[in-house]
């Protein structure tokens, strides 16, 4: 999409989620409100993305610096008119297309974004507005249409008639705009007299008087929530999740609960692996087919699960390669580790991976066991088919030869009788 730019508005403040935190820094998904927008916008083809920075500013700059966008900041937030104002001002060339969309509604996917813009430029449409059918349309801005169907304005809930505020279909707050005419026609806007601010939504009827043809396309409802609060956070993060484990399921992954099991979308997961209730799956995890994972199980980045993996309750993984048909079932702490294949890891077994100073790591070689209560003081390694006793504490260098039984405090070769 060469002749789109794509505007952000992201310059609120965002009181109502009672923060420091700029509101779309606030966590949504993988990362951001604003990061899953900037994500979906990238991922429908729209390269040349600007943000309308505001309250933060510093703070939306910095957490997004290296990721190719352009930064406008609107000097005094006067709403949401006079954000896109500053962002146009600041752009160069407008003959192609523009997307404009609010940094606090990150459930739009990239396939909605790629329809309106579809629609938009087949529909040879000055704009396009993206709405939907509400079973409870208030505090949404409502679509006023004339007799024959045209759309006339967008009307506030506040400063909509009691026959307005019957409208079902509302305003996603997602629009396509012909360069050009953006331009041309948004000094028009003026100040809203209640509110004191420039409201963006005024666009739909100072086209429509000018002659201008205003479209619409329709998007699923929940795609339309913005976040206004940390309840609708809550809500916005339900959705994420929920779409992510819709996905795993119809790839042929089994999850038990899905209500009570959390997975980021980066995370691979292959057919015929089974998640139980509970378990938290972390950015940068691979799980391969046939594992079994939980309850009450925690995988979080650099974790690798061979196939047949077997990780239970209460197990807590981090930057830890698995290999196949081992056995991790309780009450246990991995990080730093490589373990092999047909390994047992007894419960409550423990990788002391951090001195202080640095991290360091423990490797369990295929075909090992280690008893309940162990504790692996790394670096260290345990060789194949090695055995450590229950309770014992292999302290760091002290490596177990392969096929060695050590017990004990520190844990020593077990004398032969």
């Amino acid at each position: 999409m060469d002749n789109i730019k794509a505007v952000i508005l992201a310059a609120g403040l965002g009181t109502r989620m009672k923060s420091d935190i700029p509101k779309v820094l606030h966590p949504a998904g993988s990362g951001t409100m604003l990061g899953e927008i900037v994500g979906s916008l990238k991922e429908a083809g729209i390269k040349d993305i600007v943000v309308v920075v505001g309250y933060g500013a510093g703070l939306v700059r910095d957490a997004f610096a290296g990721e190719g966008l352009c930064f406008v900041e609107q000097k005094e937030l006067l709403g949401s008119g006079d954000a896109l104002k500053c962002a146009v001002e600041a752009m160069g060339d407008l003959t192609g297309h523009v997307l404009v969309t609010c940094g606090d509604t990150p459930l739009i996917t990239a396939d909605t974004y790629k329809r309106l813009i579809r629609g938009h430029a087949e529909g040879n449409a000055s704009c396009t507005l993206l709405t939907c059918g509400m079973e409870d349309p208030s505090s949404y801005g409502r679509i006023v249409r004339d007799e024959r169907g045209n759309i006339r304005k967008i009307v506030e809930e506040k400063d909509a008639a009691d026959e307005e505020k019957k409208i079902r279909e509302v305003n996603a707050g997602t629009y396509g705009f012909r360069g050009a005419e953006l331009r041309e026609f948004i000094r028009d806007i003026e100040i809203n007299a209640k509110k004191k601010e420039f409201y963006l939504t005024d666009m739909a009827d100072i086209l429509a008087r000018n002659g201008k043809k205003v479209l619409s396309e329709p998007c699923p409802p929940d795609e339309a929530l913005g976040v206004n609060s940390r309840k609708d956070l809550a809500v916005v993060n339900r959705i994420l999740n929920q779409r992510v484990i819709e996905r795993l399921m119809g790839s042929g992954v089994t999850i038990i609960d899905p209500a009570t099991t959390y997975i980021d979308k980066s995370a691979v997961i292959e057919k015929d692996t089974t998640i139980l209730p509970c378990t938290v799956i972390k950015p940068g995890v691979t799980i391969a087919s046939g594992c079994r994972i939980g309850p009450f199980a925690r995988l979080r980045p650099g974790t690798t699960l061979s196939r047949g993996v077997e990780i239970g309750n209460f197990v807590e993984l981090c930057r830890t390669e698995i290999g196949e048909n081992t056995k991790v079932k309780h009450h246990t702490y991995l990080g730093d580790t490589v373990v092999g294949s047909n390994v047992n890891i007894g419960a409550g077994t423990i990788t002391a991976n951090y001195d202080g100073e640095k991290k360091a790591r423990t490797v369990i070689k295929d075909r090992a066991f280690i008893g309940v209560g162990v504790i692996l003081i790394a670096p260290v390694e345990i060789g194949r088919e090695a055995r450590v006793g229950a309770g014992s504490v292999v302290t760091k260098n002290r490596n177990v030869p392969d096929g060695e039984t050590v017990v004990g405090i520190p844990a020593r070769p077990l004398k032969k009788s």
